[in-house]
């Protein structure tokens, strides 16, 4: 037979000859779990799923999501199976410590710049579970669902997995990597050895779901807000629909397991609501902590998402932290399977992201430290500072000022001013009316342009860019010709990548698959310069000397 005329699965097994080879093992089914299976899939990378539990969690813990997550959703193809249980995320207004209004926190105005609402709220579940049938109808993704890793043995060439299902079945293994994305008492996180360092928050919170009537709705706030009350600061979010959350700070010697018991979760909120008024979904109490794992990776096992930090919750990036974290992962692990970059190039995964969560996760403490302050003349002298930096009066904050850009990795050169930005993702003009970007031109490592200065270059600057793998994206102006070096010539509608390029002083940017900035040049030279750059940096390096295999558990 011919090899053109061979099926998916001759030409699969042909590469893959041992049926109990994979290229990646994901451990655990979670949100990042889920994430990284879809993604490894679209990337065509034959990979196994494993979880020990068979369904999805019915009750809610991450509850918000912002627009860099429903970006990837989108582009996994899961958007509008995911938005009917997606909405804005509601303004939070804080309130001191005599319960006047100290600052808000909002989402920037239209047009967004990544062509979602910046901040959402979602329903956890139904969202979990779009995720995971995706990944289950992909071609190239095996789900092993109520299957425990019981043994993991790594050697410089290979992991080796060992299972055991709910059936007390056994099950054996081989990998050419593992993402560990099971979780905060990650097994395999115990196993490779690695710590936690500890960022210095540790406080006790009590969580509360309700579904609230329709009639009660209105005896609540309409806003989110944050009561920073130092007599007992508590949260109150907005979800979807009838949903409503509190989290509540419990009070040194109060009992964790009697907090969420139904009779004193009534008690604590009484001052909301009355037994008739809600049906209590989950009452849960947690520590909330900041930890960082010290690696992120051992030779060819990596791990994700809550294994590698955890962050309080107060401005809801708990799970995209997680998403983040396997969107950085998984482009790199795809080139460096097809053999288009070297082993190298895996290094870069902690190096950004774990510069990127203990930024964030610091940003985050600061502002937990704010709303958890219990000293009543501390609280006051805070409210007093917080409203002298908004000129004596209530100031509003957005949520995306808080997220930081990635600093370290595989970007260019300090000096650029984009770098590691996320780019933005504007709405453009189509024969088949509007679309965002990224349904138009692709995900991938991209040049975008703009077509006016694109004109100038040589036609060398453009073939290099496709030499690099780069599609190249011009932006034009309505009306005007294509660009015939561009694979993809668009009109954008409300100007949002123009304005981004006006405000760094530059008209091109190399954006990774991830969507953050490599880099971005003002002139032909540096553009020559900065695909070189973005070449190398990609390229397929020597390989490292392998770490010492791991233990056997």
């Amino acid at each position: 037979m011919n090899a053109q005329h061979r099926t998916f699965d001759q030409v699969s097994k042909a590469v893959h000859p041992d049926p109990e080879h994979f290229q990646v093992v994901v451990v655990g089914f979670g949100p990042s779990g889920a994430f990284a299976a879809n993604l490894l899939g679209q990337h065509g990378i034959r990979s196994l799923v494993i979880d020990k539990q068979r369904e999805v969690y019915d009750k809610p813990r991450a509850i918000a999501i912002d627009h860099e997550i429903l970006r990837i959703l989108d582009n996994l193809g899961l958007a509008e199976a995911v938005l009917p249980h997606v909405a804005p995320f509601h303004a939070s207004d804080h309130f001191g410590a005599d319960g006047q209004l100290i600052r808000r926190i909002d989402t920037v105005p239209e047009p967004y710049p990544q062509g979602y609402v910046p901040t959402m709220v979602f329903t956890q579940p139904p969202v979990e579970a779009a995720l995971r049938a995706h990944a289950q109808a992909l071609a190239r993704v095996e789900v092993s669902l109520g299957s425990e890793l019981v043994d993991l043995d790594a050697a410089p060439d290979r992991v080796t997995l060992t299972l055991r299902g709910d059936d007390s079945t056994r099950r054996t293994m081989t990998a050419d990597y593992v993402i560990a994305c099971d979780g905060a008492s990650s097994g395999v996180r115990e196993r490779l050895g690695i710590r936690l360092t500890d960022l210095v928050f540790d406080e006790p919170w009590l969580v509360v779901d309700m579904l609230v009537h329709e009639a009660a709705l209105a005896k609540l706030p309409q806003n989110s807000a944050q009561f920073c009350d130092p007599q007992r600061p508590t949260s109150f979010i907005i979800g979807p629909g009838n949903h409503r959350r509190w989290e509540i700070m419990l009070l040194p010697g109060e009992d964790p397991r009697v907090a969420q018991t139904q009779e004193r979760v009534w008690e604590l909120l009484a001052h909301w609501l009355t037994p008739a008024d809600a049906t209590l979904w989950r009452a849960a109490s947690y520590r909330f902590h900041a930890l960082v794992a010290e690696r992120w990776r051992a030779g060819r096992v990596f791990i994700a998402g809550d294994a590698a930090h955890q962050q309080p919750p107060f401005i809801g990036q708990g799970m995209c932290q997680g998403v983040r974290d396997v969107a950085n992962l998984v482009w790199k692990l795809a080139r460096v399977l097809d053999g288009s970059s070297g082993e190298a190039l895996l290094d870069s995964y902690e190096a950004e992201r774990s510069a990127h969560v203990r930024e964030l996760t610091t940003r985050i403490k600061a502002i937990g430290q704010v709303i958890c302050e219990r000293d009543p003349v501390a609280a006051r002298a805070r409210d007093a500072r917080i409203l002298a930096e908004g000129g004596g009066k209530p100031r509003t904050l957005t949520r995306q000022e808080i997220v930081p850009p990635l600093t370290s990795g595989v970007l260019a050169d300090e000096a650029d001013p984009a770098r590691g930005k996320l780019f933005p993702q504007p709405w453009v003009e189509t024969a088949k009316g509007r679309a965002r970007l990224d349904a138009v031109a692709g995900a991938g490592s991209r040049l975008v342009i703009e077509t006016a200065w694109a004109r100038t270059l040589t036609e060398g600057v453009l073939a290099a860019a496709r030499a690099a793998g780069l599609t190249v994206i011009a932006l034009a102006q309505s009306g005007t010709a294509p660009l015939a070096q561009a694979d993809v010539t668009v009109v954008e509608c409300d100007g949002v990548v123009r304005d981004w390029f006006s405000a760094c002083g530059r008209a091109a940017a190399i954006v990774r698959p991830d969507h953050y900035v490599f880099g971005t040049a003002a002139e032909g030279l540096a553009l020559a310069a900065l695909i070189e750059a973005f070449s190398l940096g990609l390229a397929a390096p020597a390989p490292v000397a392998p770490a010492a295999p791991i233990a056997h558990a």
